[in-house]
């Protein structure tokens, strides 16, 4: 199951009223963002799906100038800050010679996270006779969001520049199962179980195994011991982490164990500083502070894997008294220094790069990164079993 959360992102930035929505709505062919000759119309970075010819389905962020002014200005500079985090690729929209500051500033942020960026000279039909060809030893692309000049010269571009990490192997389980495979699903039904439905790493695992031909078979962790003892071996058993503590046990040694964590963990996280990082726990010391990185915004209970659980379950595995903090969505954390170790979810609702560059703070502070399924595999016990179908 494609959708936002593996679609490529395209981030539009620039000065106030240099054409940035204009440019989006020529490239889309639709009216999906407001233009006005007013500065400063679009106030928050705005998502838009959409069909690219070469990239295929993408998500261009539409953000506010980078050289607002005001207190008010301020915040929406600090959103497209925060927007950066989020893409695969920068157009970076400049009028006519309007290059200095700003840009040199934008451009060394992108450098810093590794993003690829393309300068767009917008509304060069104005001025044809001094069309840009370079600024700051860089290719400029002259385009007209209004007659439509060069755009087919960015697009191209675009796919060219677009990195390879931007598009993630559509499947999740295609290098561990084949055709035919049997997959156990084990799904829990407790408070945080939404109303009716199941939760998105559930239905993503499902959609993949019938992708890959497989046969998926879901059941309640009470239930193992009697499909297991009346139906064929399955390939592989997938859980939610919580209940490896109970599970583990049901399971015969000859049949992989995982999680939908892990498996979100190998498709699109940092794996191999997991890997290497999750036994690290083994460090803390009282007074040290986590960081608990969440991908989403919901409604918390009292089972709440993020808040409750992991916290609860480290303070009793280390013996020791931890601080918490909890970063929802993909709200900024102004300073990692003071963190012993950062727990990031599945991240079934982000990006690969979205994820890796919350994490990239972490590492260039040498601070332990691990992962919800990773870290419980560890405290219950059953770390390297729950991660050698990957290995």
């Amino acid at each position: 199951m494609k959708g936002r959360e593996s679609q490529p992102h395209i981030g539009i930035f620039g000065r106030r009223n240099n054409g940035k929505s204009s440019l989006i709505n020529r490239l889309t062919g639709q009216d999906l963002a407001i233009v006005s000759d007013i500065p400063g119309t679009t106030t928050d970075p705005v998502k838009k799906s959409i069909e690219i010819f070469g990239i295929g389905p993408t998500v261009i962020v539409d953000t506010p100038g980078i050289d607002d002014v005001g207190e008010l200005g301020k915040k929406r500079i600090k959103k497209t800050n925060d927007a950066l985090k989020t893409i695969d690729l920068a157009l970076i929209v400049i009028n006519d010679y309007e290059f200095g500051d700003f840009e040199i500033h934008l451009i060394d942020q992108l450098n810093k996270m590794e993003t690829p960026y393309i300068i767009v000279n917008n509304k060069a039909d104005i001025n044809l006779d001094s069309l840009l060809t370079k600024v700051a030893d860089t290719k400029v692309i002259n385009v007209s969001a209004h007659t439509g000049l060069g755009i087919q010269e960015l697009i191209d571009e675009m796919i060219e520049k677009m990195p390879s990490t931007a598009f993630i192997s559509h499947s999740l389980l295609g290098s561990v199962m084949n055709e035919g495979d049997q997959i156990l699903l084990i799904t829990p039904i407790d408070s945080e179980a939404p109303e009716g439905r199941m939760i998105l790493p559930q239905v993503q695992m499902l959609r993949d195994v019938l992708d890959n031909d497989g046969i998926a078979i879901f059941v309640k962790e009470d239930r193992i011991t009697e499909y297991l003892d009346h139906n064929p071996k399955p390939k592989l058993v997938i859980t939610d982490s919580q209940v490896f503590k109970k599970i583990s046990p049901l399971i015969p040694k000859d049949i992989p164990l995982t999680s939908f964590s892990i498996v979100l963990a190998h498709h699109k996280g940092d794996f191999d500083n997991y890997l290497k990082d999750t036994p690290k726990i083994e460090d803390l010391q009282d007074g040290d502070h986590i960081l608990v990185l969440e991908s989403c915004t919901h409604l918390t209970s009292c089972e709440d894997i993020g808040r409750y659980k992991i916290p609860r379950w480290l303070q009793e595995y280390t013996q020791k008294q931890l601080h918490f903090t909890i970063v929802s969505g993909l709200e900024s954390v102004d300073d990692y220094s003071k963190y012993k170790l950062v727990v990031q979810c599945g991240g079934c609702m982000i990006t690969r790069k979205q994820i890796i560059n919350r994490l990239k703070p972490a590492l260039d502070h040498q601070i332990p990164i691990t992962n919800y399924g990773m870290i419980i595999a560890y405290m219950t016990g059953i770390f390297y079993r729950a991660t050698e179908i990957f290995r």
